[in-house]
């Protein structure tokens, strides 16, 4: 199968990520259409153009028409509609998704989902810190990175589709990794990063303190307004992983306290000068 303006797209959970999908998409030419729980999301994608038709319930012919199908859901929640509506699905379809752990899902999806369904995994490094499709926007999509994460049971063509979406959607650079390999590198890059602004934010609780912030805070703790719910699902799927690199980053953190109780600036000024070097790999090229 290849991707074409023909391609006939369903999008399951209109949220702040399928929302963006969608939106995305339907401004490069494709007809997409989605399922999604709430009546009011469904109203903001159709009035706001995202989609062309969509439903609040699973509807079969919604699902057997559409031959792409990606799914925005949480991770349980993802696995739970597979379970539940694949025998929906048609033959020959493919299907991917967004979500942020790979190896509890892939795996499981891919081995109780039907021979004649392919479902490639892919996971788009851009968001937002507010969910709701009322925040769809694609243009975080632009300069930012998409992991396709294929297994032994994936076709050349399947990863090639998911690769050729990943462009569609705009991203600038895409991978591929193993789902455990990206598991690895999420729980420092992404998983860890929330836990320390939720715990900054959560250290120091004096009164006033937001009058008097910086840009510097700001930009540090933009992602502690985080969705509750998805990320404590995240964290408990990726757990071993997690906790490896929340272990690193205590010694770390122990190490420098260490330099400054001893008043030691020529090892704070080497560690510095170390994360200053390296920080400047993480710059997104200039669009």
């Amino acid at each position: 199968m290849k991707l074409t303006k023909d391609t006939k797209i369903l999008i399951i959970g209109l949220g702040v990520m399928g929302g963006s999908y969608a939106k995305a998409l339907t401004d490069q030419g494709y007809k997409v259409s989605c399922i999604t729980k709430e009546a009011a999301d469904l109203r903001i994608g159709l009035e706001g153009g995202m989609i062309y038709k969509g439903s609040c319930e699973v509807e079969p012919e919604l699902v057997s028409e559409a031959e792409l199908i990606i799914f925005a859901l949480y991770p349980a929640a993802f696995i739970g509609w597979i379970e539940k509506y694949q025998h929906l699905i048609s033959p020959g379809t493919v299907i991917t998704d967004v979500t942020g752990v790979k190896s509890g899902v892939v795996y499981k999806v891919q081995e109780m989902l039907r021979d004649d369904v392919e479902y490639i995994a892919a996971h788009p490094m851009a968001g937002r810190e507010r969910s709701g499709v009322e925040y769809a926007d694609p243009s975080v999509f632009r300069g930012a990175n998409y992991i396709v994460t294929p297994t032994e049971k994936n076709s050349l063509e399947a990863i090639k589709l998911c690769k050729t979406l990943g462009e569609e959607l705009g991203f600038l650079r895409i991978s591929e990794l193993a789902p455990e390999e990206h598991d690895r590198m999420i729980a420092f890059l992404s998983q860890l990063t929330h836990i320390i602004a939720v715990t900054l934010m959560n250290c120091n609780d004096s009164d006033g303190l937001e009058k008097y912030t910086g840009d510097s805070f700001r930009d540090l703790t933009r992602i502690a307004k985080i969705n509750d719910r998805m990320w404590s699902e995240l964290f408990l799927m990726n757990k071993e992983a997690l906790l490896d690199e929340m272990d690193r980053f205590m010694e770390e953190f122990a190490e420098f306290r260490s330099y400054l109780a001893a008043e030691d600036g020529k090892r704070m000024r080497e560690k510095m000068r170390s994360s200053s070097a390296r920080r400047s790999l993480f710059d997104k090229p200039a669009k």
